[in-house]
């Protein structure tokens, strides 16, 4: 039987299709390609949907990519393929709590969504992606290191107040922070959550948020306020690159809001490079 052209669930007949989106660039699609290689596209263990429009009203090659999650992470596709997404998700109603990912995409859903989804809290349309391959140009700071789980109540407030600086939101406001502390908690087991602590308190921190197998994420970039300028930050986050290219063997990206020019340039002197454009839509 045909069907009408749009979009669809994709699952394990079009893995090798969403693994060539994923080739294509592999530092925009790090965040879902860290999902699709641990739980493939059943959507019960992936934790949300893979959309997919094809290039036929029958099952076809998959031409435009965007996964239906926590966030909402359009990859790939024109015009036409985020007006199908857009229908998609309308029909669905809004589970995410933000749009994130390449800015033609990201910006182009908006266009479709904002009529039925908006008026957004904040849409944040230049944010440069960048990425490091190599070995940082600065020297990393020797006392960042990983955080040990019996540190989280020494972590976790800084953790939230970055959230709070960086999202403009409380993280504990819902549920009390039950849904946040899992979620740090969470990072530090796996070894992914990094610190300077000078007695005993957190004064700079960072995590790797998202790693697939070529890529590592770098996401919560703090300084704590009275130390900021001196370039822990950098020395910091050099640190934490230096693990992802030395280490782990991947290519560490982050993405910076375009009027941060103050974290740009410290990104720069670490040695990343702009790649790409991200945009984020936050609710």
């Amino acid at each position: 039987m045909l069907r009408l052209a749009g979009a669809r669930v994709l699952d394990e007949r079009d893995l090798i299709d969403v693994r060539g989106v994923f080739d294509d660039d592999p530092v925009a699609a790090c965040m879902v390609a860290a999902r699709v290689e641990v739980a493939g596209l059943d959507p019960w263990r992936l934790g949300g949907e893979m959309w997919g429009s094809d290039s036929k009203p029958i099952r076809g090659k998959v031409e435009g990519l965007c996964f239906s999650g926590p966030n909402l992470i359009p990859l790939k596709g024109g015009a036409a393929a985020m007006r199908m997404f857009a229908d998609r998700a309308r029909r669905r109603g809004r589970m995410c709590s933000s749009l994130v990912g390449p800015a033609e995409q990201v910006l182009t859903l908006w266009d479709e969504l904002q009529p039925d989804w908006g008026p957004a809290r904040e849409v944040r349309g230049d944010q440069p992606l960048m990425a490091l391959s190599t070995a940082p140009k600065i020297t990393p700071d020797p006392m960042v290191r990983q955080v040990r789980p019996s540190e989280l109540g020494r972590y976790l407030p800084a953790a939230i107040s970055m959230f709070i600086e960086e999202v403009g939101i409380d993280p504990c406001a819902e549920d009390g922070g039950a849904g946040y502390r899992a979620r740090v908690s969470e990072l530090i087991a796996a070894g992914r959550a990094f610190a300077r602590f000078e007695h005993g308190e957190v004064v700079f921190k960072a995590e790797i948020g998202a790693m697939s197998s070529k890529v590592g994420q770098i996401q919560g970039v703090w300084v704590r306020p009275d130390r900021r300028g001196e370039g822990i930050g950098t020395a910091g986050t050099a640190a934490v690159a230096d693990r992802l290219t030395r280490v782990l063997n991947r290519t560490a990206s982050l993405y910076v809001n375009g009027y941060n020019a103050v974290a740009q340039a410290a990104y720069r002197r670490i040695g990343f490079e702009q790649v790409g454009q991200y945009a984020t839509v936050l609710f």
